[in-house]
């Protein structure tokens, strides 16, 4: 898919709504994290991945790694979009006998999901084994792994950022979450993470830094790695929790919580009076 940048900006605006709309069906979930996280869901679904609705097991697809799985419903809203199922399915999260669950998972039976996921910093070892496999197998498929900023306080994520940076995998792009918070509050309180770039670039990896809620810059962000050689790309991608919704943005209570039916129907009325 390639829309423009004002389409794809639509398109976060429909993830928003429909995640919105599917947390208070399900009356659960963790809504900060998905709505910050949309517009770069609807950069890489709708223009930089490579990718068929149609054909969801296509071999020369690129794989999607959400490692940070409690976001799902984010992914899971871009994929309907996207045409993997249709939009209405989302309404069933988080409901018995459901496709789409709290975390995503293959065994469900949606389709688009590439990992299990669940438990956090896993996420980036499994594309590290993707990439090297792309590799192996000289496929020209790309790996793109998205994880949360409080994910990169476990060790095996800089066990798998020292492997990507020793077996020089360009075809291997990880975008962090940076918005400095998770569950128990601020990162820097929890586990502090600065100087993250140069931690990054300390493992051997291709920096770039851009605002995860400004498409364009996104979009600019995300065409980097496709010309670097020898070297894994991070893009730390600074975005807002809840964003969108002036009364939860920043609030990490959020990351967690789902809205009620009448929270629900004020945010997206608000998402819908809000957007340039």
């Amino acid at each position: 898919m390639n829309l423009t940048t004002e389409q794809i900006e639509q398109k976060a605006l429909e993830i928003r709504q429909w995640v919105i709309r599917s947390l208070a069906e399900a009356g659960s979930g963790h809504l900060g994290g998905s709505l910050g996280l949309a517009d770069v869901m609807a950069a890489l679904y709708f223009r930089r991945l490579r990718h068929q609705p149609g054909n969801p097991r296509w071999e020369d697809r690129d794989r999607l790694i959400l490692s940070i799985g409690h976001v799902a419903p984010v992914l899971y809203a871009a994929l309907a979009l996207s045409g993997y199922f249709e939009p209405d399915e989302l309404l069933t999260l988080r409901k018995l006998g459901s496709r789409l669950q709290g975390h995503p998972g293959r065994d469900h039976g949606l389709p688009g999901i590439e990992l299990s996921a669940g438990s956090l910093g896993q996420g980036i070892s499994v594309a590290v084994g993707l990439a090297m496999a792309a590799r192996l197998d000289h496929k020209s498929w790309h790996t793109w792994c998205i994880c949360g900023d409080g994910e990169l306080q476990e060790g095996s994520v800089w066990e798998a950022a020292m492997a990507a940076s020793h077996h020089k995998l360009d075809n291997l792009t990880v975008i962090v979450d940076r918005n400095h918070l998770q569950i128990d509050g601020p990162t820097e309180q929890v586990m502090s993470l600065e100087p993250l770039a140069r931690k990054w670039s300390a493992f051997g990896w291709n920096i770039v830094e851009c605002d995860g809620n400004d498409v364009e810059q996104i979009l600019l962000a995300t065409s980097a790695p496709l010309r670097v050689k020898d070297k894994p790309t991070v893009i730390v991608a600074k975005t807002v929790m809840g964003k969108g919704i002036k009364a939860i943005e920043n609030d990490y209570r959020w990351h967690g919580r789902g809205p009620s039916a009448d929270e629900a129907i004020a945010f997206i009325h608000e998402l819908n009076h809000t957007q340039p």
